[in-house]
């Protein structure tokens, strides 16, 4: 029968299945009139959206699909992270600090599971067409991660009272560990094209200095929602990091669990040596983007200065200058060891 409640299912149902359609067309003829520059792969196309560079149209329309849908609560947690700064160990730092009533260390998730799986990506879920759970079945507070820049945050994001904690790097230290990731595909370009590049500004993300300028200065005007964090500081200091890390969050340390050596049991089982002995992340792989890649390339070495072993000191100089040039006047520094 024409009004039957089946028939209004399936009507309900194609009008959705339309108005995706739609939504799908929209999106890429967005992304067919966006400026596009060679990527770091010998082939491909970045694209450039709201003044920043991602790897392909499908990673725009994964920023597209979170500005759409995600809206974080008061309660949650977001890490941000320009690519390699150090987001495999906050993740890891932070769903320990997050669940530590939760887990006994003998039986941690993170044993058996990536840190990567435990705290995903925002913006893959749209790109590997991931449906994303409903924020009202899951439990509050809830941990997540992106990388997109302060000012492509969702509105409700900005407008939330939800935690952001932002890690970033050296400079220097993040073009090799991102030309050194995707060396492990086989896919990347020459060292010095691929060095060009990322002067320029165009690198996954990119430019740097925008996207971390961005956050620092959301910090200094709401240091109660912004953490920012620089790799080195953490490195240098990881037991004052991780318990600054855990009172911003919202899970203080106590006195009785700094007793019990709480803290350095987190900071062991996070550490960049355990996680890398752990046969989860030496086998199988994870998908990054559209591209699946051992979870091993997540660990390469974790150092403060390894660009040293591969710049010359003409590239670094390149890019101190245009760091200084970039920052100047936001007080913002980066330092070439943790010693500083």
């Amino acid at each position: 029968m024409a009004g039957s409640p089946e028939n209004a299912m399936v009507l309900s149902s194609t009008a959705d299945e339309d108005e995706k359609q739609r939504e799908s067309r929209s999106k890429r003829e967005i992304i067919s009139t966006l400026p596009t520059e060679k990527a770091w792969k010998i082939q491909g196309l970045m694209y450039q959206y709201q003044g920043f560079w991602y790897y392909s149209g499908g990673a725009v329309e994964g920023v597209m699909w979170m500005q759409k849908c995600f809206k974080a609560r008061n309660e949650d947690v977001l890490l941000v992270s320009f690519p390699k700064c150090g987001t495999t160990w906050l993740k890891s730092l932070m769903f320990s600090i997050m669940n530590r009533t939760r887990y006994d260390f003998s039986a941690h998730p993170l044993l058996t599971s990536s840190p990567h799986e435990l705290v995903p990506f925002l913006e893959f879920y749209a790109e590997q067409n991931i449906p994303f759970p409903d924020l009202d079945t899951l439990s509050s507070p809830q941990l997540f991660h992106t990388h997109i820049a302060f000012t492509s945050l969702p509105q409700p994001v900005i407008d939330s009272q939800c935690r952001i904690v932002y890690i970033c790097r050296n400079p220097k230290d993040v073009f090799v560990s991102s030309f050194c990731f995707l060396s492990r595909w086989n896919i990347v370009v020459p060292l010095e094209e691929a060095f060009e590049l990322f002067c320029k500004g165009i690198s996954v993300y990119g430019p740097f200095w925008d996207h971390v300028l961005g956050y620092w200065k959301a910090s200094l005007a709401s240091p109660q929602r912004i953490l920012f964090l620089k790799y080195e500081d953490v490195k240098r200091d990881s037991l004052c990091q991780v318990k600054r890390l855990a009172e911003f969050m919202g899970f203080p340390f106590s006195s009785e669990e700094e007793g019990q050596g709480l803290i350095h049991e987190i900071m062991e089982l996070c550490s960049f040596e355990n996680l890398r002995n752990l046969k989860v992340n030496k086998t199988g792989a994870i998908s990054v983007g559209n591209v699946s890649t051992g979870k091993d390339t997540f660990f390469r070495k974790g150092e403060v200065g390894d660009w040293k072993n591969h710049l010359t000191a003409e590239m670094a100089d390149r890019i101190d200058r245009i760091m200084e040039e970039k920052l100047k006047g936001s007080g913002l520094t980066f330092s070439d060891s943790c010693d500083s």
